[in-house]
């Protein structure tokens, strides 16, 4: 599928279909669309009574005419008063969907501008391209029918090959995580995830470490190897690292949580808990490593260090048990009160070595608490930090990208209940603000870099197909992050 900027206006396109856009309770055959349905012998006011389209954000009326164009496309964008760049994306996406359903080959899109050219054009590269992306790797037979368009044109935006090329990047990487948490865990394991580390290096020329099992011992990683402890997979610790050509402008660490499968160890999920979907536990690592494609090909003028302690959360009679005692590498013990507790146990290890970095800040994210999606749904990750300007470079991030995060307390009246009689901590405390508390856990090791935890639960994964999101893995938040590296 080629998309490409162009100065030809609506009126003048010739093509396969025509998308144009209009505002909730605003549908009015006034201007370009007047003139439209007076070319098309009013077929255009007939299919806007007999559908009822009233503008609705993401909603679509589609009719066939006979002319320059064979089909036309009415979308809606919601109310003028609230449009913004996602509106676009979603309003892309919603296009992208209607073409492939109807196996349009070629579409001039007519969207109203936000912000500026370059910026509505990236917008709606994303929500075409991540619309179409449908992951059947793991079937004998598709059902999935790929999509036959060809060609998009963007209307009235000009040559914005620039824009277009870096939303192409973005999503790759978004692309990437996808796939990744889609992939069950016999095929997505801490060797393969490392590997994948691995190649995005060589393709993209990063450095790239591997730490292996007793690569962690000498460090005194207790804490992650604690957990790995039980599966017969080794443990890999990924960190790689994208460097500028010249001296960059800030240092920066990205550490994913890369739970590959969690059983809950001897604390064992049991059937109705979610078990089945723990593939995706590795949802931090896989945007981590997504986040990584996307920066490396975008090559902004910042240093990042993507960081990643893989493994599997097993059962075996090597594994942890609770009320073990583990030591993390800046020697603060841990009382094991639950092993399903085991995302921050392995993120604690990955903190303290992002932290010698000398970074500038840290972010990590995890599909960390239950607790969080109780608070925010499916839809918002919650967002704790430090430090208030890293909360706003954050906050605005996903604004741009079209992905919600929500600030949350960082709670200090709740750390007495994570104190442990015989160790420094427990690795839980209570029900009630339970991802408070794992927040506050995770800031146990961090000394003064500002620190920013994403718990990501809820948005790593849609049950049903909304925006740019299909059902599956969404990718989220590699957007975020790619935006915040070159903010």
């Amino acid at each position: 599928m080629e998309i490409k900027g162009s100065d030809t206006l609506l009126l003048d396109y010739s093509g396969d279909a025509l998308a144009i856009a209009c505002y909730e309770d605003q549908v009015e055959l006034t201007g370009d669309l007047a003139t439209l349905n007076e070319q098309f012998s009013g077929v255009i006011a007939d299919v806007i009574a007999e559908e009822e389209f009233k503008g609705k954000s993401e909603s679509l009326v589609f009719t066939r005419v006979s002319g320059k164009v064979s089909k036309i496309i009415l979308v809606g964008l919601g109310k003028e008063s609230e449009l913004k760049l996602d509106s676009l994306r979603n309003a892309a996406a919603a296009i992208a969907r209607l073409a492939k359903k109807y196996k349009i080959k070629d579409i001039g899109i007519a969207l109203p501008v936000v912000e500026d050219n370059a910026k509505t054009a990236e917008a709606l590269t994303e929500g075409l391209i991540l619309a179409l992306h449908h992951d059947t790797r793991f079937k004998s037979e598709s059902e999935d029918k790929p999509a036959v368009l060809e060609t998009v044109s963007l209307l009235g935006l000009g040559d914005q090959a620039e824009a277009i090329d870096k939303a192409h990047k973005i999503c790759s990487g978004v692309i990437l995580a996808r796939e990744l948490v889609t992939a069950p865990s016999n095929v997505v394991t801490p060797i393969t995830l490392a590997e994948t580390a691995v190649n995005i290096a060589q393709e993209y020329g990063l450095e790239v470490e591997i730490l292996e099992q007793e690569d962690c011992e000498k460090l005194g990683m207790g804490s992650f190897l604690g957990v790995a402890k039980a599966s017969d997979l080794p443990p890999k610790f990924i960190h790689l690292t994208y460097k500028p050509a010249g001296t960059p402008r800030r240092k920066l660490a990205i550490v994913g949580k890369g739970l590959t499968f969690d059983s809950g160890g001897y604390n064992l999920k049991p059937t109705g808990s979610g078990i089945e979907t723990m593939k995706m536990d590795m949802g931090g690592a896989g945007a981590t490593l997504g986040a990584a494609k996307a920066i490396a090909q975008l090559q902004p003028d910042v240093e990042v260090h993507f960081i990643s302690a893989a493994t599997e959360n097993m059962i075996s009679g090597k594994g942890m048990r609770p009320g073990d005692i583990l030591t993390a590498s800046n020697g603060k013990t841990i009382e094991i009160n639950n092993t399903d507790a085991e995302g921050r146990l392995t993120l604690a290890d990955a903190l303290v070595f992002a932290e010698k970095l000398d970074v500038d800040a840290i972010v990590d994210l995890a599909t960390l608490t239950g607790a969080c999606i109780v608070a925010l749904g499916d839809d918002i990750a919650g967002l704790w930090s430090n430090n208030d300007n890293l909360t706003k470079e954050l906050e605005k991030a996903a604004c741009q990208a079209g992905e919600k995060i929500w600030q949350m307390p960082l709670e200090e009246k709740y750390w007495p209940i994570m104190k442990s009689d015989i160790a420094d901590m427990k690795n839980t405390g209570s029900r009630s603000g339970g991802s408070i508390t794992a927040a506050l856990f995770l800031k146990q090791f961090i000394k003064q870099t500002p620190w920013a935890h994403l718990d990501v639960a809820g948005p790593v994964w849609a049950d049903k197909e909304a925006g740019v999101n299909n059902k599956g893995a969404t990718g989220f938040p590699v957007k975020t992050l790619v935006n915040w590296v070159l903010s």
